[in-house]
């Protein structure tokens, strides 16, 4: 996935993230019960949370692309559709099944992380052995 896309991606979820609180303070108050409304939150923190890393990705990939980079940014856009997507419907629907699909949306996430460590590690360490900073 090019930097390009990341960065774009992270525009469009985190303006998605801003209208998903907006609507959660304002045209859900009253609709849902406080765990319901609580737990589409929790969506939109976690949503919130990963486009920031999906922003910093898509920047380090404009200096080097890297495959670790773009795994972590496809880690990171599967774990906002899975974990952040089931605690909408969820909290919209009450479908529970979906709790279900939440973990993967973590472990993503948690792959998404991990990735971005270990190509920052590989990166550091390609770069000490060239004698660059």
């Amino acid at each position: 996935m090019s930097a390009r896309t990341v960065l774009m991606l992270a525009a469009l979820l985190g303006a998605l993230a801003v209208m998903l609180g907006a609507f959660a303070a304002h045209g859900l108050r009253e609709q849902l019960s406080p765990r319901l409304l609580e737990v589409f939150r929790t969506g939109v923190d976690y949503q919130f949370w990963h486009v920031l890393a999906l922003l910093a990705v898509g920047l380090l990939q404009q200096r080097e692309a890297r495959f670790g980079f773009s795994l972590s940014a496809g880690a990171f856009l599967v774990g906002i559709l899975l974990f952040s997507g089931s605690f909408y419907v969820l909290a919209l629907s009450g479908t529970h099944w979906l709790g279900m699909i939440t973990p993967v949306g973590g472990v993503a996430f948690i792959v998404g992380w991990l990735s971005l460590a270990v190509t920052l590690l590989i990166q550091g360490k390609q770069n000490a052995d060239s004698g660059e900073r």
